[in-house]
């Protein structure tokens, strides 16, 4: 009678579940990879929507100085729109769809431009204008120190 070959079906279940487990980890390595791209393509389009933003306010509100009040006026619509994209930010950021780093200079940038004489005046008048932009406010009135990741909804 011919002998048999016999494997070491242990051996064999050993191999196939570290090759297993090579595959489930290079399959999270991947979603964890796809995960951060999209992340930054993601914030990467909201810094693009703030530099074309940016390009159509003078360029003198953000040296800090006042504008005319016709310049002013000319430029409010797009005051409005940068009032909108920093509470959209804000809200992002609440939604942890921003992350901390990206956070840290928005926030700063945010602060430093609220606090420009042009800026100022437009958002006062916003505020005075409309009850809207409720996460900006609220970061406002932290004085810009927390981080909206951690408030909790009342």
């Amino acid at each position: 009678m011919p002998q048999l070959n016999c494997f070491d079906w242990n051996a064999v279940s050993a191999i196939a579940n570290a090759v297993t487990a090579a595959g489930l980890f290079l399959a999270l390595w991947q979603l964890r990879l796809t995960k951060s791209v999209a992340q930054l393509q993601f914030e990467d389009s909201l810094a693009k929507e703030y530099r074309d933003l940016a390009a159509r306010i003078p360029t003198k509100a953000f040296y800090g100085t006042s504008l005319s009040e016709a310049e002013h006026k000319q430029s409010r619509d797009e005051f409005f729109r940068y009032i909108d994209l920093s509470n959209e930010q804000v809200a992002l950021r609440k939604r942890n769809r921003i992350s901390k780093k990206v956070w840290t200079s928005w926030c700063a940038g945010i602060e430093y431009n609220l606090n420009l004489p042009a800026f100022r005046k437009a958002w006062e008048e916003i505020k005075e204008r409309t009850s809207s932009f409720e996460e900006l406010r609220l970061l406002e009135n932290q004085k810009f120190e927390t981080d909206p990741r951690c408030w909790r909804d009342a």
